[in-house]
């Protein structure tokens, strides 16, 4: 029997969280992969870079597929969700078209609907609509809290232990439901050949939902750390006059008060694949 090739894989915004941990499993099983990123990275064997200034400007590049991982979660003066979720997401199409690849995977956010209002989940729904027009083949993954040992809210949590306080907007009582980055890297690669997984839209869920407070808990047990409650009128004061020093963010709050969960069976039966529930839980 002649054993099938593995694929080529490109990643952009490779030099995230979710972007980092990706490329070091896909390499770690062998499969090749071609970082898209603005700045310089190490490559291995089985993974190069290519750096650019404008996703324009990036060469046609031969791969069988694309996981798009470029956007923001914050908007600044020169850095908006129009242009970054929206804008650099049809340049990413316009890329697959020009290199003839067909399938496209893209990590939205738990919540999106059509019946959104606010700022993030709209540019979000945009970019779906725009991959879904596109008439590549795709696979969307619309993600909650993706864990591991140097996710964003792990990095936030750990820098208010150093402080001394963690703070908990409000009652802390609304959910979580954590999935851990080795489980959506299987689930990335499963969505590249998995026909189950072809023009999907799946909610990128772990296994057990948490409260928030209830995680911070988890999270400070054993270290020396108070943890404090805090109005969320304070909460959403700070992040709206302080921007830059607020603990959370105006989206931030949003997605947590949001209370957003969901089922994560369609997810196992779609992949194949067994969720494992994070170790924090």
């Amino acid at each position: 029997m002649v054993e099938k090739s593995k694929p080529v894989i490109s990643i952009s915004g490779s030099t995230g969280f979710v972007g980092t941990n990706l490329g070091k499993f896909l390499s770690s099983q062998n499969i090749s992969v071609i970082n898209l990123s603005r700045k310089k990275q190490k490559s291995f064997k089985s993974k190069k870079t290519l750096v650019f200034s404008d996703i324009d400007d990036i060469p046609k590049i031969h791969c069988d597929a694309l996981v798009h991982l470029i956007g923001t979660g914050a908007q600044t003066t020169s850095s908006d969700y129009e242009s970054v979720n929206v804008r650099q997401t049809q340049k990413i199409i316009n890329l697959c078209k020009k290199s003839k690849i067909k399938k496209i995977i893209y990590i939205s956010g738990l919540g999106v609907s059509d019946n959104t209002t606010f700022g993030y989940f709209i540019s979000k729904l945009k970019a779906e609509r725009l991959i879904k027009e596109s008439r590549l083949d795709y696979t969307i993954l619309r993600a909650s809290y993706i864990v591991g040992s140097d996710d964003p809210l792990s990095q936030n949590l750990t820098r208010q232990i150093k402080n001394g306080t963690i703070l908990v907007p409000g009652s802390g009582s609304y959910r979580l439901q954590p999935i851990s980055i080795h489980d959506v890297c299987r689930v990335i690669l499963e969505s590249v050949h998995n026909k189950n997984l072809s023009n999907k839209t799946v909610d990128l869920v772990g296994p057990k939902t948490i409260s928030f407070a209830n995680y911070v808990k988890k999270f400070a047990r054993g270290k020396k750390a108070k943890i404090k409650k805090i109005p969320l009128e304070q909460a959403y004061f700070d992040a709206l006059n302080n921007p830059e020093n607020a603990l959370y963010g105006i989206d931030d709050l949003n997605i947590m008060i949001g209370d957003f969960t969901s089922s994560h069976h369609k997810l196992e039966k779609l992949s194949g694949i067994k969720l494992k529930t994070p170790e924090i839980l």
